[in-house]
């Protein structure tokens, strides 16, 4: 069974198409990059795949579930780590995983012993007690990314999960989303290249809503006649960029 698949995905806003006929599939337990300028339609994208946008034409389907057709059961199993970090910044950490843990149904207990998990497996225990504000950006992060995880979903959103830190930070948090590799479908969007080479088994280039490579970054780079993935993406999203 594949994680996620796509088939001639399509969303239009009046006169604007925003994603065209997209088709790919995303194996379970792969670790898939979505990568495209801003306005390329990664967002919308995700949005379908996660229930939140109904499609225009096409379908798509999480994990076997249609995301239109059965969209309780889409949400059941994914989980979401958006671009803004997601905490409550009065909480402490540990306060954070439990009201998550709690949200899903799980009993105070559950939720205690889930929390204690993230927190070990995050290292963020030292700072458990803290309140979410006083971490540092990489680590609150780390914690929003850990709050994603605590229902232990089958598949997770990452969006633009590094976005603005050091990279010492994010060095860091990559290592702790490689520790996830082959353990659940993860999809990730990112504006850093050398990200999506670093961590995904196979990466997607959207431009003007269409998907113009799919395939591992040596893979594009050959299909594309270029050296690096950079290149690659500036030559497929030149008609974009004058557009």
């Amino acid at each position: 069974m594949n994680g996620v698949e796509a088939s001639g995905l399509t969303k239009r806003y009046k006169e604007r198409t925003a994603v065209d006929a997209l088709s790919f599939a995303i194996g379970e337990g792969e670790m898939f990059a979505l990568l495209g300028q801003n306005g390329a339609g990664k967002t919308t994208t995700i949005k379908m795949l996660c229930g939140l946008v109904r499609p225009t034409a096409g379908e798509a389907r999480v994990m076997g579930h249609d995301v239109v057709r059965e969209t309780a059961a889409v949400k059941a199993i994914l989980n979401v780590s958006p671009q803004e970090t997601a905490v409550a910044a009065k909480l402490t950490v540990r306060e954070n995983l439990e009201l998550i843990a709690r949200i899903y149904g799980l009993s105070r207990a559950e939720a205690k012993a889930r929390a204690e998990e993230m927190l070990r497996v995050f290292a963020l225990t030292e700072r458990a007690g803290d309140r979410a504000k006083k971490l540092s950006g990489g680590m609150q992060r780390r914690l929003s990314i850990a709050m994603a995880l605590i229902s232990r979903p089958a598949v997770l959103f990452l969006d633009e999960p590094t976005l603005g830190l050091d990279v010492r930070a994010r060095r860091a948090l990559w290592k702790l989303i490689e520790e996830l590799k082959g353990r659940i479908t993860i999809v990730l969007t990112t504006h850093y290249l050398e990200e999506a080479e670093a961590l995904a088994d196979r990466i997607g280039i959207l431009s003007g809503g269409r998907m113009k490579a799919l395939g591992t970054a040596a893979e594009i780079e050959a299909a594309t006649g270029t050296a690096s993935l950079e290149e690659a993406f500036l030559a497929l999203t030149e008609e974009e960029a004058t557009a």
